[in-house]
């Protein structure tokens, strides 16, 4: 799951990055999965430390950055 999410996230910033609108997007998505990679984040450190974390935080820094997207397309939206 890690994976298939984590290659799906290189095409949704692509997409955001050129398209510059924010429809098709929805910002409670993209923040209920942040929470959900770091609470799986905390999880892994806390209790059960391994080399996965490290794809929870690579797919988290992506959606991260997703969101940033977002912001910027709902701003330019506005204009």
């Amino acid at each position: 799951m890690l994976i298939c999410f984590g290659t799906a996230w290189p095409m949704s910033i692509y997409r955001s990055y050129k398209s510059r609108v924010t429809s098709g997007k929805s910002i409670a998505f993209l923040v209920t999965i942040e929470i959900g990679y770091l609470s799986g984040i905390v999880y892994k450190v806390s209790s059960n430390m391994d080399h996965v974390v490290w794809l929870y935080v690579l797919n988290a820094v992506l959606v991260l950055v997703d969101i940033g997207l977002y912001c910027r397309n709902y701003r330019l939206q506005r204009q």
